[in-house]
């Protein structure tokens, strides 16, 4: 894809580099300016190529929706025909219906508002829990949601003798199972979930489910963690069961400050994310998921280059 440019942010400069060098085109980064007042001032190349890959995970996403705006609209003054939004991280997908009266569908509404000014959006692990597939929301333009679960799998398959001996992968929650799923089919070590009851944003219980841990390395396996309580219910009662060792691997590490800590004192030992998320944690890199995904986009100039 040496006709493209990938266009990125200073705060996601790492994955930046990978991704660049996966796909081999040229990397520049957008110059970003916050006033004393909140507003925003973007400073893009001067010249842009036809083909524009921009590269800027969600996680926090208030502020980077309204640079999208700004930025979508001056790479097509700048030259850009082709613009195609690579967001590791999608935000605003857990509202997929009104709950309650009056509520804001903001799934709909933010992909829609992405829709209006990239050609193609390409996500990892994003909530579709009532969406067949991301084109779904995307009326006219190409969405493509890839999974890492398998990618979690097999870097843990890897660092097998780090994760112990009689390894056992164990969803937080139903939910989980199909990360478990996937990572249990690239790793070959078993996998179950939890079922899980919510009452709040921090308080949740877990029953796991009939399975033995008696001195098992148990794995906890998830999409997403922020305050991470769901994980720490699930390690607390993985010990209670007699758990050898808890860990966890996730795909997007949005763990608030005092979460970490938290999570050690529930005892969990080691926790491994990939760098969808830019965090501490992160062990599992995703540039060749997402390359491998972009150069299989079913765009006009991207088909003639396969």
């Amino acid at each position: 894809m040496t006709d493209t440019l990938l266009l990125a942010f200073d705060d996601e400069s790492a994955l930046a580099h990978s991704l660049a060098a996966a796909l081999g085109c040229a990397l520049r980064f957008v110059a970003e300016h916050h006033f004393p007042d909140g507003e925003t001032k973007l400073t893009l190349p001067a010249e842009l190529p036809p083909r524009v890959v921009v590269l800027r995970g969600l996680h926090r996403p208030n502020h980077k929706l309204v640079a999208l705006m700004l930025l979508s609209d001056t790479a097509r003054s700048l030259g850009a025909r082709e613009l195609v939004l690579v967001a590791p991280y999608m935000a605003y997908m857990r509202q997929d219906i009104a709950f309650g009266p009056g509520e804001a569908i903001s799934q709909r509404i933010v992909t829609n508002f992405l829709a209006e000014r990239f050609d193609a959006l390409v996500t990892i692990d994003p909530h579709l829990h009532r969406v067949a597939t991301l084109d779904d929301l995307m009326p006219a333009r190409r969405g493509v949601a890839l999974t890492a679960a398998p990618l979690l799998g097999a870097w843990l398959a890897a660092h097998a003798a780090e994760v112990g001996g009689r390894p056992i992968l164990v969803g937080p929650d139903e939910e989980a199972s199909q990360w478990v799923r996937g990572a249990a089919a690239a790793s070959g070590w078993p996998g179950v979930w939890c079922t899980k009851i919510r009452r709040g944003d921090r308080d949740v219980s877990v029953d796991l489910p009939a399975v033995d841990l008696r001195g098992r390395a148990v794995v906890l396996i998830d999409d997403l963690a922020s305050t991470g309580h769901t994980l720490m219910q699930a390690a607390r009662a993985a010990h209670a069961a007699g758990a050898g060792t808890v860990d966890a691997a996730i795909v997007h590490a949005l763990f608030t400050d005092d979460a970490p800590a938290q999570l050690r004192d529930a005892g969990i030992r080691h926790v491994w994310s990939t760098d969808a998320v830019v965090h501490a944690s992160n062990a599992v890199p995703v540039a060749p998921l997402l390359a491998q995904a972009l150069r299989g986009l079913a765009l006009p100039s991207m088909r003639a280059e396969r």
